[in-house]
């Protein structure tokens, strides 16, 4: 009884988090390729993305924080990789906001730059928590 409620959860957690555009249909890919073999090869891959993402985050803070002279090339290209690893597990709101950080990187707007990094970082964390908690819940469920 205990396990069908945590599963109904999990599912219902899941559903939010593309009903409320955190994932998109490349979570569902990645869901797709896991199986008996790799029973954690989705948690797995998400962690992998938080470690580059952490990476990511720092080389940019670096980039921004040099008071003398903005690479707007360099951040468009860090921001590039960001954002490509964001597609790849399906990190929808991430993703859309690296996008726009990459336009103001065009335009050579720091402030425009820095305003949305910092949205960046949100969507970053609120995902990666958001994931721990459907993470945590389905391991309950199994």
């Amino acid at each position: 009884m205990e396990r069908n409620h945590l599963q109904r959860r999990a599912a219902y957690m899941r559903e939010t988090l593309f009903d409320q555009g955190y994932l998109d249909e490349q979570f569902i890919q990645l869901e797709d390729l896991q199986d008996d073999a790799n029973p954690n090869f989705v948690e797995e891959v998400v962690k992998l993305f938080y470690t580059d993402s952490a990476r990511f985050i720092r080389n940019i803070e670096l980039a921004l924080d040099n008071s003398t002279h903005h690479d707007f090339e360099k951040l468009d290209d860090i921001m590039h990789q960001f954002k490509g690893s964001s597609s790849s597990i399906g990190a929808e709101k991430v993703k859309r906001e690296c996008t726009q950080f990459q336009e103001y990187c065009k335009a050579g707007n720091l402030e425009g730059c820095k305003r949305t990094f910092q949205q960046v970082k949100q969507e970053n964390a609120t995902l990666k928590r958001k994931l721990e908690s459907y993470f945590q819940l389905k391991r309950q469920a199994s």
